[in-house]
Formats: structure tokens, C-alpha cells, sequence
């Protein structure tokens, strides 16, 4: 089993996406820990502000396979991949950390993500997570977004 940290988002009806994202998490991986829930403006084109959590689990599927099972996920909920990469989505989940392993793989699989620098992937993982070490830097989760410079996300609930 590895312990890994997942980035969710969506700003398509945000509330519903994310609430059965999370109940299907908790149907194949069994308990999660689960961040707050954040508002932040979207990032990288004009949309609809996202609502951003992070969660924590524990799973005996590889990096890729993980990554085809969230995309399935995804594609369930009226995830569109026939638009620009940066657009409103209604479910947006990507794998942060898996252990301490650095990954590279097909399906835009890059762990540890490069959004790493971002509030909207920092806050709500600094929540769960804030002594976690990113395999590259040796900085904690923590360090990262008190050096992160983006606003604070605005908290909401699901």
C-alpha cells in the first residue's frame, strides 16, 4: 500500500462533482482524509472561480493505474477532453504525492504535480499534510505555501 495526496477541483457545479468524487474515493480506497474546501479564481484562463480540496489515501494501484482510474472517474462525471487543456471542468483530480516516488508517465502523469507552486493546490494540502516533503526540494508542504505569494483561497463548504 502507498499513502498518496490528490488535488481535487471543479468549477461546473462544483458542489455535486466534488461531493460524488469524494464518495466514490471512500468506495474503492476505504477511509481518506479530506481538506477543506477552498474558492479560488481559475488560473490560466477566464472562467468560474473553482472550488479546491485536497485529499489523502492509501491505495495498492500503481501511479499509472491510479491515474487511469481518476480519469475514469472523471470521465463519469462529464469530464470533457475534446477542449483546451485550461478550461472550466466539472472534475478535475490529480495525483500530488505517491509516497516520495517522483513519476512520469503517460496522461499528463507527472507526480510530484508542478501546480505544486499554486495556492489552490498548497492551502488545501498544507491542511492535510503540511509536514510532507516534496521529493525534489526537501522543502515541507508547509515552507512551500508560506512561500507560495498567490492568495489564500476563501473557504467554502461542499
Amino acid at each position: 500500500m502507498m499513502h498518496v495526496y490528490l488535488s481535487l477541483g471543479s468549477n461546473i457545479e462544483p458542489e455535486p462533482h466534488l461531493d460524488a468524487a469524494l464518495d466514490e474515493l471512500r468506495e474503492r480506497f476505504g477511509d481518506i482524509e479530506i481538506s477543506p474546501a477552498y474558492r479560488f479564481a481559475a488560473v490560466g484562463f477566464d472562467g468560474p472561480d473553482f472550488v479546491n480540496l485536497a485529499v489523502g489515501l492509501d491505495t495498492d494501484l500503481d501511479p499509472v493505474a491510479l491515474n487511469d482510474w481518476l480519469h475514469a472517474l472523471e470521465d463519469r462525471h462529464g469530464r470533457r477532453r475534446d477542449v483546451p487543456r485550461f478550461s472550466s471542468r466539472t472534475l478535475d483530480i490529480d495525483i500530488v504525492f505517491y509516497g516520495d516516488r517522483v513519476v512520469h508517465g503517460p496522461g499528463n502523469l507527472e507526480v510530484p504535480r508542478a501546480e505544486l507552486e499554486h495556492a489552490f493546490v498548497l492551502q488545501p494540502l498544507a491542511d492535510i499534510a503540511a509536514e510532507v516533503t516534496h521529493p525534489g526540494s526537501g522543502l515541507s508542504i508547509a515552507q512551500l505555501w508560506r512561500d507560495c505569494g498567490e492568495p489564500s483561497g476563501t473557504p467554502c463548504s461542499l
